[in-house]
């Protein structure tokens, strides 16, 4: 298949990650795949495989993420048979996509908690079929906004750093290093947030759930990301006095280390469908505590490797962390594997990309790659 993978910008949110990991997937399983974006450059560029294609439609980065010159004689030019919108930007032109390509199939994804703007809806109206990656997001499309229950199928996102063989020798000295890098002692629970620094992430919230953890309990908050909420959350961390306990790691390329470091992965974001931070933060066994939001639940066991927590409700979210804080070593393994197994079956990568390129096979009628594979010669 011809396949064009379509994002705004390649900057280090989760849907980004998503993009870059299914063109690198797709290309990798032996499909001509190119991945267009509107601006060039980006902290993901250099994760995009040498055997990906990665055009950009601004001739230099000219920070607009809605702009994208010359898409249709682009697209045009590359003949995809199948086109798949990632992101806010890309679905919002994905009914001209469709239009200008009447013969391709074009996908448009629904990935956020946002309200969505008209553009959007439009192109949701027009394409050829949606991938939703919650049975929430799914949902809400059909509730909310009327869309046909059959052209839409749930795809979960898959996990960009699965553990491997080397994670069990690299693991522990990994989280000894940066534990003592950021002044965490062995008693210390290290609670962690990974995500861009926005609004409706709301890492301020997790800031004022901590200052009002028990005096006693020895912990800290690590806030690992980039973004324009970042210098305000640091100045909320220091109004409360709680400099030395809000760490902020930054952005990581990959995060690993960062899991392997923590104890508890905890989220408060108001805007999801399905949140990556805690589907990668499950396979590396932590226990997750978060604000309710879309498709949160579907990102662990709830009551066994997660507690989903009603939003505002900062006491019963205190609880739980105190709860997990002092919960026994063999508890908290008997979680930990929990969570890695149910982190691996279900987000599994090639799980994740052979659902793609099936629904593409049959969205194009054909046989999928796994029905050929099994063909005898």
């Amino acid at each position: 298949m011809r396949i064009a993978v379509v994002q705004d910008f390649l900057r280090s949110g989760g849907t980004e990650r998503q993009s870059v990991l299914l063109a690198n997937a797709f290309a990798r399983a032996g499909h001509d795949t190119t991945l267009l974006t509107f601006r060039p450059g980006g902290p993901l560029a250099r994760t995009v495989a040498a055997d990906v294609p990665h055009r950009a439609l601004q001739p230099f980065d000219l920070k607009a993420d809605w702009f994208a010159p010359g898409l249709r004689r682009r697209l045009r030019a590359l003949a995809p048979e199948i086109v798949l919108c990632m992101g806010r930007m890309a679905n919002c032109y994905a009914g001209g996509m469709q239009a200008e390509l009447p013969e391709a199939v074009v996908c448009a994804t629904m990935r956020t908690g946002k309200p969505l703007p008209d553009r959007y809806l439009r192109s949701l109206q027009a394409v050829r079929h949606i991938v939703a990656n919650s049975r929430e997001a799914r949902t809400n499309l059909i509730q909310a906004y009327f869309i046909d229950p059959g052209k839409i199928s749930i795809i979960h996102n898959s996990l960009v750093f699965p553990t491997d063989p080397t994670d069990v020798i690299e693991g522990p000295p990994a989280r000894a290093r940066l534990r003592e890098q950021w002044g965490a002692g062995p008693s210390t629970t290290v609670l962690l947030s990974v995500a861009m620094f926005r609004p409706e992430k709301n890492q301020r919230e997790l800031i004022e759930l901590a200052a009002g953890l028990p005096a006693g309990l020895d912990w800290q908050l690590w806030l690992a990301g980039e973004g324009p909420e970042r210098a305000a959350c640091a100045q909320l961390a220091a109004a409360k006095g709680l400099a030395d306990r809000v760490k902020f790691p930054g952005f990581h390329a990959n995060p690993k280390p960062l899991y392997f470091a923590a104890d508890i992965a905890v989220h408060a974001s108001a805007s999801e469908a399905l949140s990556n931070f805690l589907i990668e933060a499950q396979a590396h066994g932590l226990p997750a505590i978060a604000y309710e939001a879309q498709g949160i639940e579907e990102c662990f066991i709830p009551g066994q490797t997660g507690w989903m927590i009603e939003r505002g409700n900062r006491q019963a979210f205190r609880q739980e962390l105190v709860r997990l804080c002092a919960a026994l070593p063999q508890t908290r393994s008997r979680v930990a594997d929990s969570a890695r197994g149910h982190a691996r079956c279900y987000f599994e990568p090639r799980r994740q990309m052979y659902a793609y390129l099936d629904l593409f096979s049959l969205l194009l009628r054909r046989p999928t790659d796994r029905e050929r594979m099994m063909r005898p010669q």
